[in-house]
């Protein structure tokens, strides 16, 4: 019985192997950015968003290399979109969930910004952020969403939630590993049932809704997290502090890190050293609507 599994998965290893190189010949030669972008982790990815339909993930790839190519994602810097972090609304973690995946904590109700594009740069930012930290072997991360404070005041208008969703269903796919949502309001839950429309079924099952003093949200946070890392916030033991100037140093030891990965050549951006927020000089956005060209 586990011998005929054993080979079933070999198999099946097998094929996904083979649509991997179909898959690199459709797309032909690449170079630059876009060799790099194209692992065969990153192929898989895509082929694993479409059902493993090599011409649905060679169009699907091909959009994202003509947004990447246009938005340039992983040639934002940390003090283009630092303005946006201030209050500390989305950072990366310094912990890693038990599956070795880098962590995201967004406390929507810290919002300081109505700027959609200053949102969805900043958002993107982290997002690659988080991609560079991610450990060999690993390629998802998992998100904590902290809803203390929250209000319909914070919410984000439709289009922007759906510029985001589009972004990350389109060019971030698969890199979602889970999502817990955090004590989420009654008001909250039932935006959710609109925003949910829009969310791929795959990426819907994804989202977990999760309470304090419940058993199974316990449990859940549990198995995921370890509770001396877990902030306190999401029902763990550590304590929660966002200190923007230290975030900042580690933002900028990172982009040395991503110009590096892509093989860019790192500019003199400020340095981390006597860095303080009033430093910063917002730099125009690059505008949403080659988003979803």
């Amino acid at each position: 019985m586990f011998k005929r599994s054993n080979a079933h998965q070999l198999e099946d290893d097998s094929q996904q192997d083979n649509k991997v190189s179909k898959l690199k010949s459709a797309l032909g030669p690449l170079s630059g950015h876009s060799l790099v972008f194209c692992s065969d982790a990153s192929l898989r990815r895509y082929l694993d968003a479409r059902n493993w339909n090599v011409e649905k993930a060679k169009l699907m790839i091909q959009e994202t290399l003509k947004w990447r190519s246009t938005y340039k994602p992983h040639e934002i810097r940390w003090h283009e979109v630092a303005h946006e972090g201030e209050t500390g609304k989305v950072s990366r973690a310094s912990f890693h969930d038990r599956q070795g995946r880098t962590v995201l904590i967004m406390r929507p109700g810290l919002q300081n910004t109505t700027s959609a594009e200053g949102n969805i740069r900043h958002l993107v930012y982290l997002l690659e952020n988080a991609i560079i930290n991610l450990p060999k072997g690993q390629e998802q991360m998992s998100w904590l969403i902290d809803f203390t404070g929250w209000s319909m005041a914070h919410n984000a208008p439709m289009k922007t939630t759906r510029d985001i969703i589009y972004i990350l269903q389109n060019h971030y796919p698969e890199r979602l590993g889970i999502s817990f949502l955090y004590n989420p309001p009654r008001l909250f839950q039932a935006g959710y049932k609109a925003v949910k429309y829009f969310l791929d079924p795959r990426t819907a099952q994804k989202v977990k809704f999760v309470y304090p003093k419940d058993k199974t949200s316990d449990e859940m946070m549990r198995s995921h997290f370890d509770l001396e890392n877990l902030p306190k916030e999401f029902g763990g033991e550590a304590t929660l502090e966002y200190d923007h100037e230290d975030f900042s140093r580690q933002m900028f030891e990172d982009d040395v890190k991503t110009a590096k990965f892509w093989g860019l050549e790192e500019k003199h951006y400020p340095k981390p050293n006597g860095f303080s927020a009033s430093d910063v000089v917002p730099e125009p956005a690059t505008s949403l609507a080659s988003v979803a060209s």
